[in-house]
């Protein structure tokens, strides 16, 4: 299974704004995100209904820059799978070639139970 995501960096999307640094460039954190969203998107439409997916783990590098107004394109593919544990090979790019790449895991869980357990927290 594999997906592809795209953005433009916009200011909303940089360290600067973010609060990962002081330059106007995409944030690592915002790069995250968009990894995250690519690999989740990459299972959801075999998931079983009630389920979804978390993440758990980030590995992965940030080498290159991205400034405002250039697209990002972020590819993810499974490659392991684990009983409930997924692992993604991940790789996001620019224009002028890879800006970041590496592992992201996710683990499948039901809806109900992982959102109770959550919550229960609010009472402790």
């Amino acid at each position: 299974m594999k997906a592809e995501k795209r953005i433009t960096v916009r200011q909303e999307d940089t360290a600067e704004m973010v609060g990962s640094g002081t330059l106007p460039v995409l944030a690592t954190p915002r790069m995250i995100a968009l990894i995250e969203a690519t690999a989740s998107a990459a299972v959801a439409p075999e998931l079983e209904p009630g389920t979804s997916t978390v993440g758990t783990l980030v590995n992965v590098s940030h080498t290159s820059a991205t400034p405002i107004g250039m697209e990002v394109v972020c590819t993810a593919e499974l490659v392991e799978v684990d009983r409930r544990r997924l692992v993604f090979k991940v790789e996001v790019s620019d224009a002028s070639g890879p800006i970041g790449s590496g592992a992201h895991e996710r683990f499948v869980v039901n809806d109900e139970k992982f959102m109770s357990k959550a919550e229960s927290k609010l009472g402790a």
